[in-house]
């Protein structure tokens, strides 16, 4: 087996595992275990709150004392551990400590397998920049084809995704002790823990450009897990219309969302052209439009008639998402110096992943809370998708206004 290889499935198992739960979460537990929107956008918020602290944390872990590949499969095997004890619980109080431990060790391994992939690449002496990204495009496929599973045997409307999840889990745990290995680099005189976790990268918002784009990534960070934890509940909802129960955008939903990671797959060939020619400022303002239109065209569809509304919402995700995640990592790569680099990602991360989804998803969750009567059938959902497209303009224009894509001296 070639080494590419190797890697190939190791980047398809990583997101195989998450993408067997995470479109489909919100639609069970919102429609089949009754939660209410608060509690649902908080089962989406923990995923922020535990990128603030633990990718850090078992990345200095995996820097100074335990190789990465073995801390990957660790990783992989305790969060597999704790989704087959979720898989057994149907209250909410019991179902969220067990997601949270989950979350807590599956979200530091999608560094821990870039680190892997990286290291692996470079003992090869292989040009990361040119033999990562074919290997990673296998990770958005094996999210694509586990949502597809998931859809397509039922296991969407119960909690038989959970089972199939954390067998990912445990093979990719297993298999992670299996890949070449990544020496520690052990600990390094004169590094602190402050600057072991990113934190010097806070001096970043002495200078106005980047604190303006810091927040600004923060409030459309909280953009991000939206359609995630509510899509398909809301798509779900239809099944008690008679005229939309038996279509394609209700029956198959998941499928449906799909389309937005087939699209987000392409649209990542799309950014070195926009980059390059138009700046960060005009790409960051396409990625916000793009979410003004994401939601708006959910308000307005519906799975008959209006299915064409839903597709070309899910087109437009990947400019909406790509846009501003690699786009934005490029900005940052691009205007800080090369020692600290590595701190700066890890601030966009803290802003954008962290306390933008933290804000963003418990956000959400109080609007539907507040503004959909019923959230099983579909009065009241477009009011909510109004909201977050009227957001999502609105700080359109602030950053318009705002942001200016000027060198600094």
């Amino acid at each position: 087996m070639t080494l590419k290889l190797r890697l190939t499935i190791l980047s398809f198992l990583q997101f195989f595992i998450w993408g067997a739960w995470l479109i489909s979460l919100g639609s069970y537990t919102g429609y089949h275990l009754h939660f209410d929107g608060v509690q649902i956008g908080s089962l989406y918020a923990m995923m922020g709150i535990v990128s603030l602290f633990m990718p850090a944390l078992l990345g200095i872990v995996a820097d100074r004392w335990i190789p990465a590949q073995k801390m990957l499969g660790i990783s992989h095997f305790i969060s597999s551990c704790f989704i087959l004890a979720a898989s057994q619980q149907t209250e909410y109080t019991s179902l969220y400590p067990y997601m949270f431990m989950c979350v807590a060790f599956y979200m530091p391994t999608i560094g821990l397998s870039n680190s892997v992939a990286f290291t692996t690449l470079r003992k090869q002496g292989l040009d990361t920049v040119e033999a990562f990204p074919p290997i990673r495009i296998w990770g958005t496929i094996g999210f694509i084809i586990a949502m597809w599973i998931v859809d397509l045997t039922g296991f969407k409307a119960n909690h038989y995704q959970f089972y199939l999840s954390a067998a990912a889990g445990f093979t990719l745990a297993a298999y992670s002790f299996t890949l070449p290995n990544c020496p520690v680099a052990g600990k390094r005189e004169g590094t602190s823990w402050v600057e072991a976790f990113g934190l010097k990268a806070f001096t970043l918002f002495k200078r106005r450009k980047m604190a303006i784009f810091f927040i600004f990534a923060m409030l459309l960070g909280a953009m991000l897990q939206i359609t995630n934890g509510f899509g398909d509940w809301f798509l779900s909802s239809f099944k008690s219309v008679p005229e939309y129960a038996n279509t394609f955008g209700v029956k198959r939903s998941v499928l449906l969302i799909s389309l937005s990671q087939i699209s987000e797959t392409f649209c990542i060939l799309l950014i070195p052209f926009f980059f390059k020619r138009y700046g960060i400022k005009k790409v960051m303002l396409i990625a916000m439009v793009a979410w003004v239109l994401r939601f708006g065209l959910f308000g307005l569809g519906n799975p008959g008639p209006g299915v064409w509304m839903f597709i070309l919402s899910m087109l437009v995700y990947g400019v909406a998402f790509d846009f501003f995640n690699i786009s934005g990592s490029l900005f940052v790569d691009k205007e800080t110096d090369a020692h600290a680099r590595s701190g700066a990602q890890g601030l966009f991360m803290i802003m954008s992943n962290g306390l933008g989804a933290v804000i963003g998803s418990y956000a959400a969750g109080f609007v539907i809370y507040n503004r959909v009567p019923n959230p099983s059938v579909p009065d009241g959902w477009n009011t909510a998708w109004f909201i977050f497209a009227g957001y999502a303009l609105v700080v359109a224009i602030a950053f318009a206004l705002v942001f200016k894509d000027t060198k600094e001296k």
